[in-house]
């Protein structure tokens, strides 16, 4: 079942499972991706056909191991290319998801190899997330979100989710990127050292060294 549709899908079931441990509902896939819920319904039962995904009615949708490996390679490549577009020409972290969803349904193998021996085999994206390897293995550290993370905790910030791109040029102003050192305190954040006030949601979209 070749199409950027499916892989799409695939790479969203992936994706939501990344940094949480709730499975995403077909009616959760269907707002992430902009379809109607009639029209995943129907995607989920060819997928589930296909083998790559597990699915019971009005519940979950889990990746089969043919399912996620499928999705590690899109996720790969998306990855690889939001860090080539960062790190070659200069896009800025909240420009380059877009430019990806399109370029990584038309780049060949061959090209992909070429990028990713040009970066130097990175391991992260421009917002901290994992890029798998060819052979889809991934390296990441305990983390937790800072929501979540307690007065006191102090971590490096391992993750910036792009989902809302005003956010993320709201966090670069600041200061804030992949790498920083931050403490959590009663009233938000230290950032290396400095009281810093965050926008709104910033919580929600930052996950920090455990």
């Amino acid at each position: 079942m070749a199409s950027p549709a499916a892989d799409d899908y695939l790479k969203t079931v992936y994706a939501h499972t990344e940094w949480q441990d709730a499975p995403i509902t077909p009616s959760v896939l269907a707002a992430k991706l902009g379809i109607a819920p009639s029209s995943v319904t129907e995607m989920v039962k060819k997928l589930a056909a296909a083998g790559l995904v597990s699915h019971v009615p009005y519940g979950a949708v889990r990746l089969t191991a043919e399912g996620e490996a499928r999705a590690l390679q899109m996720v790969r490549r998306h990855r690889l290319i939001e860090t080539w577009l960062v790190q070659e020409f200069g896009y800025a972290w909240d420009e380059v998801h877009d430019e990806a969803e399109i370029l990584e349904h038309t780049i060949s193998d061959r090209l992909l190899g070429g990028i990713d021996a040009r970066l130097g085999h990175p391991r992260f994206d421009p917002h901290g997330d994992a890029i798998p390897d060819a052979s889809g293995e991934v390296v990441r550290e305990p983390f937790v979100l800072l929501a979540s993370a307690t007065a006191g905790h102090e971590g490096r910030v391992l993750r910036v989710s792009d989902v809302d791109p005003e956010l993320l040029r709201a966090l670069d102003a600041l200061g804030l990127a992949v790498s920083s050192g931050v403490r959590v305190t009663a009233e938000g954040i230290e950032l290396d050292g400095a009281p810093v006030i965050l926008p709104d949601g910033a919580a929600d979209v930052v996950w920090l060294s455990a």
